[in-house]
């Protein structure tokens, strides 16, 4: 029995790669009509390209993309630039979402014993001492998004945003205006990931200026619109004298805007806020939201492309870094004069 892949279910529906992963990750940007015609496809051919695929065998040799975060969109608009990119291209590729608190590593493991995986593309990874579970694997494999160099696996390349330089670049913004209350919502600040880097180059910031970051104004939280809402009300309404949010992803600021408005907060002039990913919403949130874009074409072709170096090159390892850009909008301001 032939065993269809994403590219294959595109080619039948008349539709790009892109959206046929926005029909299987549940986004709402699909026309009706189409995601019907998309899902009947799916089902008539047994598709296998996500959790699906659970418990059969592929016939053929896959690379395998498993993204870390299903409610986050810039990790979601990745996948579908690294699957637009795979259109393009002779091997087959299956995808696979999980949540963000779920194992990357043990669902790729899983993936490699149910099909046959020749390289592996790992979107929003978390690096961490986890990640020893794949040490062992004869394939190659990229990150996407986070540096892997300090992993030292052997077979292991990287794609991503100087994350530290960013995060201080932020701060520095930030701190210039008069800002010195700075919360910042991310997740475990000393993991080995690209948001535990962005925190250091946030403290990088402080000690340029001779300041010390409170700690009690750093919040871990999930990466949601929903997460962000609820952080930011229970942080604000405890901590007024905070002026400042840096958020590590667009979707928890834009639910933190919500949240200081429902306060009765205005953004910017009672908080500024700032995102990272670069995002559509940013540009139609009111106030238009200020953040760090990182290049998802750039990130997901160099990823693509050094995954088939290392397969069909033998290419040793390497960990590219590429340009963020910092988009200054309406959510930052010079902090006022309040009485508290």
């Amino acid at each position: 029995m032939k065993v269809y892949t994403i590219k294959d279910i595109a080619r039948i529906a008349g539709v790009s790669v892109t959206t046929v992963s926005r029909v299987l990750n549940h986004r709402p940007d699909v026309n009706p009509e189409t995601r019907t015609r998309v899902e009947e496809i799916i089902r008539e051919h047994h598709f296998v390209g996500n959790t699906n695929a659970r418990g059969l065998k592929q016939s053929s040799e896959v690379i395998a993309v498993v993204i870390r975060g299903r409610s986050n969109p810039f990790l979601g608009s990745l996948a579908e630039a690294i699957l637009e990119r795979a259109s393009t291209l002779p091997e087959s590729f299956v995808t696979e979402y999980i949540d963000e608190k779920d194992d990357e590593f043990k669902t790729a493991l899983r993936m490699t014993r149910q099909n046959r995986v020749k390289g592996l593309i790992f979107v929003g990874s978390l690096i961490d001492e986890r990640v020893h579970a794949i040490r062992n694997l004869e394939i190659p494999v990229v990150f996407t998004t986070v540096n892997a160099e300090a992993a030292a696996l052997p077979r292991a390349s990287s794609v991503a945003v100087d994350d530290r330089a960013m995060g201080r670049l932020v701060a520095e913004k930030l701190l210039s205006l008069g800002h010195r209350r700075i919360a910042v919502f991310g997740s475990n600040p000393v993991a080995g990931d690209s948001l535990a880097m962005r925190f250091q180059g946030l403290l990088d910031a402080y000690a340029e200026y001779g300041l010390t970051y409170n700690r009690n104004d750093y919040r871990e939280t999930r990466f949601s619109y929903d997460a962000g809402y609820e952080t930011a009300r229970a942080f604000f309404s405890e901590n007024p004298e905070v002026t400042a949010l840096f958020a590590m992803s667009d979707t928890v600021a834009v639910g933190a805007i919500r949240a200081a408005r429902d306060l009765g907060l205005s953004v910017p002039e009672d908080i500024s806020v700032v995102g990272f990913d670069g995002i559509d919403i940013c540009r139609f949130t009111v106030p238009r939201l200020t953040t760090v874009e990182q290049p998802v074409d750039e990130i997901a072709r160099r990823s693509v492309n050094l995954l088939l170096d290392m397969m069909e090159k033998n290419t040793v390892p390497r960990h590219i870094l590429v340009n963020a850009d910092f988009r200054l909008r309406e959510s930052v301001s010079v902090p006022a004069v309040r009485d508290r």
